[in-house]
C-alpha cells in the first residue's frame, strides 16, 4: 500500500488504491469539464453574444468564472443563454471546489483519510486477515516481500489508521459482520486467516458463507479446540507454540546417520554453519556463499526460522538464526572456515538428555516430538500434568536441580522474554557446552538471546508470519523431519553424469554427497559417476526410504 501521491511502484492499474484511482478519475474529469466549457463558451460568444474570442481567451474566462475570481471584460452578457452558461460554470465551479477540499486536500494535511477503504488496491485472489493479536507489522511486512496480496481487518480504530498511514492495506470494521467483510472483498478472496481468540468460529463461518470456496486458517493459543474449528469447515487450525515447541524439538534432535560398517564418518565429516548478525554471510544468498561452488564440499541441509530445506534453494538468504549442514572432507571444510570469521562452525550433535524450561503448549509440544530414547525433564513455575520439576528456571538452583550439568541441550519454551533472556544467560554460565534452543515472542529479542548465549532462537511473531505465508501456498507447516540420513547406493541409473549435474536437478529432499570408488570416496562436484560406483546420497527419512526400495530415481 502507498500514500496517494506515491505512484513510484506502480506497474498496472491494478497497484492503484482506490484513492489514487479516484485522483486521477478527478484530474482527467475537470480537464474534459474545463475543456467542454471552453469550447460551448467560445461558440457562444461568437453566435450569440456576436464577440469573435480566441479558445485561450474562452479557457481563460471559464477558468475565472468556475474559480470566482471574476470574469474580465466579457461581463455583462446580453442573450438568455449565455447568462445561463455562466451561472452553470459558477455553480459547477463550487461543486467541485468543495468535492477537492473534502476528498482530497484534507486528507494530504490529515494523512488519514476519511475512509480507510479508499486506500485499497484492487483485489482478487488475496488474504483476508480477520484480527491479529500479535505484531501485524511483522505478518504484513512478510506478506509485502512475497508480493501476496492482502486486507487486514483492525476492529481498534486508531491501530487501523496507524497501519493504514504506515503504508498497509488495513481497515477499521469487525470481521463478524457481512458488512466489513464485503468491503475486504471476501468474494474474491482466496483465503481468510483469523486470530480472535473465541470469535474465529464467528468470523470463520460469516465469511464462508459470503465466499463457500474460501480457504480459511485460523490461529489458535491451544490444541483444545482444533476438532470445533475443523468441523465447521476451517481448513488449517494452526497453534504457534505448539508448531514452534515442535520446530525447537526437531532442530534439537535432528541428527545425520552415517551406514554401519563403514569408516565414512573418518572421510567425510558434517558441520554446522552457524550464521549470526556479525557474521560476513549475513543477507548473502546462498548460491553466494564461498562453500556453494567448492568442488569439494555439498550443502545438505538449512534451518531457515525453523524450517528445514533439503537442500536449500541457491535463492535461500543466510539471516542471522539460519543453521546449515555441510558435508565434505575435513581439511576443505577447514579451508572455508578460515575465510568466514565470525561464522560459527561446529560438529553436528546427538542429544542424550533435554532440560525443557516452561511446560505450557510450547513446551509439551517439545516433549512429544522429541524420540522416546531422549530422557527429558520438564521445569514449571505451576504443577500440573507433564511437569517433572516445579521451581523457577531463572533460579540457577532449579537449573542445577533439573540436571543442567549433565543435559546435552535445553529448550527454552517460557512465555515472558524476560525470563527466557535470563534463563537463557544462567544455563550458559552453568554450562559452556550445553546446546540451547530458545523461543522469544518479540523480534527484537532474538538479537538479545544470541548475546546471552543461545545457540537458536525462534521468534513467535516471525515464525508464525512465515507460517502463514507457507498456508498461502498451501504448504504444510509442519516439517517433520526427525533425522537426516546417509547411504550407499547403486550408481548406475545416474552413471555419465557429474555429481553437481544431478545434484542441481535434483528433487528437494536428497542430495549426492559424494562417490565410493575403490575404497575411496571422491567429492569434486565434477566426478563423474560410473556404473560401478556407490553413490553417497543424504536425505530426508521418507527419500531415503525410497532410494532402499529402489524407486526414488525410477
Amino acid at each position: 500500500m502507498r500514500s496517494l501521491t506515491d505512484f513510484a511502484d506502480v506497474r498496472s492499474p491494478e497497484d492503484l488504491s482506490r484513492r489514487q484511482r479516484l485522483l486521477i478519475g478527478y484530474v482527467f474529469g475537470l480537464v474534459c469539464v474545463v475543456l467542454f466549457y471552453t469550447i460551448v463558451y467560445n461558440t457562444g460568444m461568437r453566435t450569440l453574444e456576436g464577440d469573435s474570442h480566441s479558445l485561450f481567451r474562452s479557457f481563460q474566462t471559464v477558468v475565472e468564472t468556475m474559480t470566482t475570481t471574476g470574469y474580465g471584460a466579457d461581463s455583462p452578457w446580453t442573450t438568455p443563454w449565455m447568462n445561463a452558461l455562466v451561472v452553470t460554470m459558477q455553480l459547477s465551479g463550487i461543486a467541485i471546489g468543495f468535492f477537492t477540499l473534502r476528498v482530497l486536500v484534507i486528507p494530504l494535511f490529515e494523512r488519514t483519510s476519511l475512509d480507510l477503504d479508499d486506500r485499497l488496491t484492487s483485489k482478487d485472489d488475496h488474504v483476508v486477515i480477520g484480527e491479529y493479536r500479535r505484531d501485524s507489522g511483522v505478518l504484513l511486512d512478510e506478506l509485502e516481500r512475497l508480493g501476496i496480496d492482502y486486507v487486514l481487518i483492525d476492529s481498534e480504530e486508531e491501530e487501523a489508521k496507524r497501519l493504514s498511514d504506515d503504508g498497509y492495506q488495513a481497515i477499521n470494521g469487525d470481521p463478524e459482520t457481512v458488512e466489513t467483510l464485503e468491503r475486504a472483498s471476501i468474494h474474491e478472496a482466496d483465503l481468510l486467516v483469523t486470530d480472535a481468540g473465541d470469535r474465529n468460529a464467528s468470523i470463520a463461518l460469516s465469511a464462508l458463507d459470503l465466499n463457500a470456496d474460501l480457504r480459511v486458517a485460523s490461529l489458535t493459543e491451544s490444541t483444545r479446540r482444533n476438532a470445533a474449528l475443523e468441523r465447521i469447515g476451517v481448513d488449517s487450525v494452526i497453534s504457534p507454540h505448539v508448531l514452534i515447541g515442535r520446530r525447537l524439538a526437531h532442530k534439537a534432535t535432528t541428527s545425520v546417520s552415517f551406514p554401519e560398517g563403514t569408516a565414512l564418518g573418518e572421510d567425510v565429516e558434517i558441520r554446522e554453519v552457524l550464521v549470526r548478525r556479525r557474521s560476513p554471510l549475513r543477507g548473502t544468498a546462498v548460491r553466494d556463499t564461498p562453500f556453494f561452488d567448492h568442488p569439494n564440499l555439498t550443502l545438505v541441509a538449512g534451518w531457515f526460522d525453523g524450517d528445514l530445506r533439503l537442500p536449500p534453494d541457491p535463492t535461500d538468504r543466510l539471516m542471522p538464526n539460519t543453521v546449515l549442514l555441510l558435508a565434505g572432507p575435513k581439511g576443505a571444510i577447514d579451508d572455508v572456515s578460515e575465510k568466514l570469521s565470525g561464522t560459527g562452525l561446529r560438529t553436528t550433535r546427538d542429544h542424550t538428555s533435554v532440560v525443557v524450561a516452561g511446560a505450557g503448549e510450547g513446551g509439551r509440544a517439545v516433549v512429544e516430538t522429541l524420540p522416546e530414547d531422549v530422557s527429558t525433564t520438564t521445569v514449571d513455575v505451576e504443577d500440573h500434568d507433564g511437569v517433572d520439576l516445579v521451581g523457577d528456571v531463572g533460579d540457577p538452583e532449579t537449573l542445577t536441580e533439573a540436571g543442567l550439568d549433565e543435559a546435552t541441550a535445553l529448550v527454552v519454551t517460557v512465555d515472558d522474554d524476560a525470563t527466557a533472556l535470563l534463563t537463557v544467560a544462567l544455563a550458559r554460565s552453568l554450562n559452556e557446552d550445553i546446546e540451547i534452543l530458545a523461543r522469544v515472542t518479540d523480534e527484537d529479542k532474538v538479537r538479545t538471546a544470541f548475546s546471552g548465549g543461545a545457540d537458536y532462537v525462534l521468534s513467535i511473531q516471525q515464525a508464525t508470519a512465515r507460517l502463514l505465508a507457507r498456508e498461502v501456498y498451501g504448504e504444510d507447516v509442519i516439517s517433520p523431519v526427525s533425522q537426516i540420513r546417509m547411504i550407499r547406493t547403486d550408481a548406475a541409473p545416474l552413471a555419465g553424469r557429474s555429481i553437481d549435474e544431478v545434484n542441481a536437478g535434483s528433487e528437494t529432499g536428497w542430495v549426492i554427497v559424494g562417490v565410493e570408488r575403490d575404497g575411496e570416496y571422491l567429492t569434486d562436484e565434477k566426478t563423474a559417476i560410473r556404473d560401478t560406483d556407490r553413490l553417497l546420497v543424504a536425505g530426508t527419512d521418507a527419500m531415503i526410504r525410497e532410494f532402499e526400495d529402489g524407486t526414488a530415481l525410477s
